[in-house]
């Protein structure tokens, strides 16, 4: 069975697609010129599981998201202690670009501004290191995250320098201060040799949710970042990441993020999943217009905005197998030795938790993978048991998924039977048709399933 994700992904990239507003940074002449039709985003769970839409195979240059990673290697290189003394926690109202310090400490304000990040940068491999060893040394770390090789766009970075008065000033300024103690130029160089590596959302996606998973990457299973200071970069991701915009951001998303103005935005949901999405027009204050959209509809339909305590998001799945024994009522019934498969969810189901249900559905009944033993075990199964007896409640998003599994199952002709006393999955049982029963107590469902009167043996004495 194909996962509804997906197309759940795709419906979000469609809603965001007609948002025209915005325009692309038009003072780095690469992303002047970038095709502003593309569009995509991706999901990647914390155990490596990836989803993605649209434009998922586009590169982009980093730009911005790169500073929440670097900070992280600062602080591994320089140690938490160094890198306060020279760069600030705090929001700071301004552009991403200010021309300012912290009033009494000379410091950047935070690691997420260009003067942060130049600071940042600074402080990779030792005091005494050349651009070169800096930036080998952040490629290799960001590639490791992505889990491929990344590589510099000569084409951005080159297209950047050319405009980079700016930054050059703010590494003047950085030196005036005693900030940084090297060559300012080298250090801004760097900065923006950082800034130009190229990834997609896929490759953002995983990033972050090595982030999610305490600095594990989800694939591998390398610790890449240390998880304390995994603590420090979410908080400031959380406080700064979106520029002087991160007040409004949190309020109304709640995700920890970084955005760049190539129209990347991460976002990490620590324990859950990380979130990537890709489009080239800005709003004033350098965040992707359509990706912020993109990332308000996530938000609101899975519940993900980290202030929302109304519900505890805890959700928990167990997959058993039962043969049904035929009863003295219906010796001969034509399930009678078959086998079922139950699904029990319970507590409170969001998107974590219908996306493990659905992947378990589609690993038990789809075709086998030599690569998974087990797989397509109970692709002939005679009906398919969820049981949401012990289910607290469903959000929107997980509604919407579970139906799509309900309905899909039901097309693809099997018995589906739904244990449900409280009723708090909604099904338009029209739709599902007579091969759909929605009962309230194991007994019914066997009963259904078996014929009156019959029972199962499994494993264990659940079901």
């Amino acid at each position: 069975m194909k996962s509804p994700i997906p197309d759940y992904l795709n419906r979000v990239l469609e809603n965001a697609r007609p948002i025209e507003d915005g325009k692309p940074a038009s003072y780095i002449e690469t992303l002047a010129k970038a095709d502003t039709s593309k569009i995509a985003v991706a999901l990647a769970m914390v155990d490596g599981k990836l989803y993605s839409a649209g434009d998922d195979q586009v590169e982009f240059s980093i730009q911005s998201i790169s500073k929440s990673f670097v900070y992280a290697l600062a602080i591994e290189d320089a140690g938490l202690d160094r890198v306060l003394e020279k760069i600030g926690v705090e929001p700071s109202g301004d552009a991403f670009n200010s021309l300012s310090l912290e009033r009494g400490s000379n410091r950047p304000m935070n690691p997420m501004i260009n003067a942060g990040a130049i600071t940042a940068h600074s402080l990779i491999v030792g005091p005494d290191a050349t651009l070169e060893q800096r930036t080998d040394r952040i490629l290799k770390a960001l590639s490791r995250l992505a889990g491929r090789q990344l590589h510099v766009c000569e084409e951005v970075y080159e297209a950047e320098m050319r405009n980079a008065d700016r930054n050059m000033g703010i590494g003047y300024m950085l030196k005036a201060a005693g900030i940084i103690t090297g060559d300012p130029q080298e250090a801004v160089k760097g900065y923006i040799r950082q800034c130009a590596i190229n990834v997609n959302v896929r490759d953002l996606a995983m990033m972050a949710a090595t982030l999610c998973n305490a600095g594990i990457h989800p694939e591998t299973g390398e610790t890449i970042i240390p998880q304390t200071s995994v603590r420090q970069i979410l908080s400031v991701m959380t406080t700064c990441g979106m520029y002087d915009a991160a007040g409004d951001w949190v309020s109304r998303i709640g995700i920890p993020a970084k955005s760049g103005v190539s129209g990347g935005i991460i976002g990490a949901l620590p324990g859950q999943m990380g979130i990537a999405v890709f489009s080239p027009k800005l709003d004033g204050r350098g965040n992707s217009v359509r990706g912020v959209a993109i990332c308000e509809q996530l938000s609101r339909d899975m519940g993900l905005h980290m202030m929302d305590v109304s519900q505890i998001a805890q959700a928990t799945l167990r997959t058993s197998v039962a043969t049904i024994v035929a009863g003295e009522s219906e010796p001969h019934h034509a399930n009678c030795n078959r086998e079922v498969i139950i699904f029990s969810l319970r507590g409170v189901v969001r998107f974590a938790g219908s996306e493990r249900l659905t992947r378990a559905i589609t690993r038990e009944l789809g075709q086998p993978n030599p690569e998974d033993p087990g797989s397509g075990r109970s692709r002939h199964a005679c009906a398919i048991v969820f049981s949401f007896r012990d289910v607290f409640s469903f959000n929107a998003v997980a509604q919407r998924i579970i139906q799509a599994d309900v309905y899909r199952l039901l097309l693809d002709g099997k018995s589906v039977v739904i244990i449900d006393p409280s009723g708090v999955l909604t099904i338009d049982t029209e739709r599902a048709g007579k091969k759909l029963r929605i009962v309230e107590t194991e007994t019914e469902a066997r009963n259904f399933i078996g014929g009156t009167g019959c029972h199962t043996v499994t494993k264990t004495d659940e079901w």
